[in-house]
């Protein structure tokens, strides 16, 4: 019955390990996709405004 109970804390200590380890991996992670969306938002801050209003740049003409 040792043996049991020995290899269930060994396994409950093999999972913690694994745990810690996958939350710094999830918390890597999401730095990286807040980085990239703020270098996302300031590229797409960057670019020039399309016009939403008037006849230049509002309509789109096409012939077939």
């Amino acid at each position: 019955m040792d043996m049991s109970v020995e290899s269930a804390v060994s396994v409950a200590i093999s999972l913690q390990g694994f745990n810690a380890a996958q939350e710094q991996q999830n918390v890597l992670l999401r730095k990286v996709l807040d980085s990239q969306a703020q270098t996302i938002a300031s590229i797409m801050d960057s670019m020039p405004r399309l016009a939403t209003f008037g006849p230049v740049g509002t309509q789109l003409h096409v012939t077939a």
